[in-house]
């Protein structure tokens, strides 16, 4: 059915307010993935689980992998990123890591400098869009 949304998160996603993790909107040939902006994971008082912004990137990019699946999709099928960074100089940390997880796909990028997240210690967050193919 063209125009059907659905929407798909892990068991475990326990979200601080009413959004899901990914939407699948069927375009007819194809479908369009939206992916929630992903920090790092954090604990239960919702601190993030490392200082280091390298760990912490491959975190985010595992995660992103993992919501994609939910969706049939992979990182190969990314065609939008937008990555936001509380120090803007963590970019020469962060392009190496991003290049590795969509040295397939090479989506459009959009990085933006922020002043903070909703988890403490989170120095990175990603979201993506990705289109499969029917």
């Amino acid at each position: 059915m063209t125009g059907a949304i659905e929407n798909l998160s892990p068991a475990d996603w326990n979200p601080r307010a009413p959004v899901t993790q990914v939407k699948k909107i069927d375009l007819g040939h194809c479908y369009m993935i939206l992916v929630s902006g992903i920090q790092p994971p954090a604990d239960n008082s919702k601190v993030v689980v490392t200082d280091d912004v390298a760990e912490q990137t491959k975190m985010v990019f595992e995660e992103i992998q993992k919501s994609l699946g939910l969706a049939g999709a992979s990182l190969d099928d990314v065609v939008r990123a937008v990555i936001y960074l509380t120090d803007i100089n963590d970019f020469d940390i962060v392009s190496p890591i991003r290049a590795e997880y969509f040295k397939n796909s090479k989506p459009v990028s959009t990085l933006v400098g922020v002043n903070g997240f909703t988890r403490q210690g989170a120095k990175i967050e990603v979201e993506v869009t990705a289109i499969l193919p029917k």
